[in-house]
């Protein structure tokens, strides 16, 4: 037998015309009946109740819902109810009055029935509902207003608030005495919105971050944005990456740097900024002497911009950070600017000039400068070409220089004879400790040269091989350097086709005492099963591993591999907790808590879980009346205590 549900239409009569014509029948509601009764040429009257019927069958033919209209017969009492029902929804509809006011909508579309109509696809919405989207952006609207209120740093990007949601929030910045850090970026906002900080920003004196990025101003919002921002006195980071901007815009960022004495970091990357735009930024930057950090990343400058560039940077004595990622300089571009930044006269502690197609020439002006330069610390040459050549002139640089710790020669065609070279240097230079030759074929010769001096020389603490086609061999040379390096804690091996055999090697090191690796990343190596379990059998093996990241990701796992992986970080996590538990119950660590921060201690290594970081802190309190430290110090920890048992529960 099928099963049948049965929904009675009585709150709502239809009309239902059947047989015959309409002018042989005429409507007429019965107050003792919940049905439609039609008036016969005879005089006489049909009795017909409407019901909607779901049918499902049991048998095992399945086919579609069927719904069907039928005649049916109610109980006494079941069609008394109905008849109330219906009697008191027709006096409602003939005594309440009509409103006498019609909505826009309406009044300017009366054939609209209520809608709102939209050519876009799917976007034909009832009024109401329309009137409850608006509803809901305005409550959220109002969440993010009081979010400006409350907290530091507030953070809005995506939302899509548009010009309007703008001008509401802009009210809240003005006279605010919390926010610190907003962020609109990709919010919609266009020039017409920008308006909406006018009277905000100058009254507000304590908003330090501003981010814009990724909404369409353009030149014209730049512009307006400048002019508000000449009497602002608090804001010192302004974010306008991939907002259309242009020469214009950099023009009225020029002029705002010559009058701001406050900005000391602007961002202008991927924007449309040419050779005019970056001879305007260099004018401003001869007449500025606050601003500390300038991304120009991703435009268009090219050799004659850098040239600009250049003879703005030789007057400039603020300038810390230079980051001119992809602006296509070529080695041209690069002889101007290395010129100009010889001759600067502040120091330059971080210059990012990747991606701008320098060859071997190039790399000769660089490593003049390299030789030169007493503050810069940070030297990122990525994806140039630099090639095996270039490569020589840097470490010769290098070996003169004393102040560079972090250099990327990340995609540059060097090859095992360049990196050979780079390794002998690291033997002498003990200043570098973060190297990055990733997307360089070096091969297993590569990682054979760079083995051999870093198993007991050089201070490298950060090492990032991937994509360098090491292969099986060089694992190998990699994972007998981890038996004796005591101070590499980053390792990169991305995509460089370790498979299995290349992981058992890199596991046999892992079972080695390392106190100094904590993070691998051994991504798209095509690691099986195999190798997955002899590192996690490694990792369960030390009980000394300090390894606190391990990426095996978009590699051939199964839910076996992932299994023993899964295994093996539980264990670890549960040797560091029982280690770390151990050391911040014994008295003599309490004074070092006090001075170091005691949260920032429970939080090394991962300590979640809320029982253990509640017993450190009744630890931690008892401990602090038992070394004898002053009544201020007491107190504070007092407080300290206090506060983090509230936010634990």
């Amino acid at each position: 037998m099928g099963s049948t549900s049965t929904l009675s239409l009585c709150t709502h009569p239809k009309v239902a015309f059947a047989g015959g014509s309409r002018s042989k029948q005429r409507l007429h509601f019965s107050p003792l009946s919940n049905s439609i009764l039609f008036l016969n040429e005879k005089g006489g009257f049909r009795h017909r109740r409407l019901v909607v019927k779901a049918t499902s069958s049991s048998s095992p033919r399945r086919g579609p819902r069927v719904y069907q209209t039928t005649q049916t017969q109610a109980s006494p009492m079941a069609t008394a109810i109905q008849q109330l029902t219906v009697l008191w929804k027709i006096v409602e509809k003939i005594l309440m009055p009509k409103s006498s006011t019609r909505s826009s909508e309406e009044t300017k579309s009366p054939d609209g029935g209520g809608m709102k109509w939209s050519f876009a696809p799917g976007t034909n919405l009832l009024s109401n509902f329309t009137a409850k989207v608006d509803r809901e952006a305005k409550q959220k609207l109002n969440e993010f207003a009081k979010e400006l209120r409350l907290f530091s740093s507030v953070d809005m990007s995506g939302c899509n608030f548009g010009d309007e949601g703008l001008f509401f929030l802009a009210e809240s910045l003005g006279y605010n005495k919390t926010v610190e850090e907003v962020s609109f970026a990709a919010n919609g906002i266009t020039s017409e919105g920008i308006k909406a900080f006018d009277g905000a920003l100058q009254s507000n004196i304590l908003l330090k971050t501003l981010n814009l990025s990724g909404n369409p101003i353009g030149d014209e919002g730049v512009k307006c944005l400048c002019e508000i921002l000449v009497n602002n006195s608090s804001i010192e980071k302004l974010q306008l990456n991939s907002t259309d901007l242009g020469d214009e815009g950099a023009k009225a960022i020029a002029e705002l740097l010559k009058k701001n004495s406050i900005l000391h970091t602007i961002e202008l990357n991927n924007n449309l900024i040419e050779y005019s735009g970056f001879t305007s930024l260099a004018g401003g930057l001869l007449e500025n002497n606050t601003i500390r950090s300038i991304h120009i990343n991703g435009n268009y400058g090219g050799p004659l911009g850098a040239n600009a560039l250049a003879k703005g940077l030789e007057g400039n004595k603020s300038v810390r950070e230079l980051h001119l990622h992809g602006n296509s300089i070529g080695d041209e571009g690069i002889r101007a600017l290395m010129t100009g930044l010889s001759s600067h006269k502040g120091k330059l502690g971080l210059l990012d000039i990747g991606n701008n197609s320098i060859t071997a020439k190039g790399a000769f002006h660089v490593a003049e400068y390299v030789k030169k330069t007493k503050s810069l610390l940070w030297l990122n040459l990525y994806m140039n070409d630099i090639g095996d050549e270039g490569a020589e002139k840097i470490a010769e640089a290098l070996r003169e220089n004393r102040s560079i710790s972090t250099i990327d020669l990340g995609g540059n065609n060097i090859r095992a004879k360049g990196v050979g070279v780079i390794a002998g240097l690291l033997k002498d230079n003990t200043v570098i400790t973060a190297l990055d030759v990733s997307y360089n074929p070096i091969g297993a010769d590569g990682a054979k040269a760079l083995s051999e001096v870093l198993k007991f020389h050089g201070k490298i603490t950060s090492l990032k091989l991937g994509w360098c086609q090491i292969g099986v061999k060089g694992a190998e040379y990699i994972a007998d350097t981890l038996k004796y390096n005591s101070t590499i804690s980053t390792l990169d091996l991305r995509a460089n086709g370790l498979r299995d055999e290349g992981a058992k090697c890199l596991a046999r090191s892992l079972k080695v005492v390392n106190e100094a690796l904590t993070s691998l990343d051994l991504a798209f190596n095509e690691i099986r099963d195999d190798g997955a379990f002899a590192i996690a059998q490694a990792l369960k093996n030390n009980e000394n591993v300090s390894l606190a990241s391990i990426n095996l990701s978009n590699n051939f796992l199964t839910k076996f591999g992932q299994s023993a992986l899964s295994d093996a970080r539980d264990h670890v996590y549960e040797m560091c907790e029982k280690e770390w538990y151990e050391k911040v119950t014994h008295s003599k660590h309490w004074k070092f808590l006090l001075k170091t921060g005691v949260w920032k201690f429970l939080q090394y290594r991962g300590l979640g879980a809320t029982w253990l970081r509640l017993e450190i802190l009744n630890c931690f309190r008892e401990g602090v009346y038992r070394s004898g430290v002053g009544p201020l110090l007491r107190f504070e920890a007092e407080l300290f205590y206090i506060k983090q048992c509230t936010v634990l529960f």
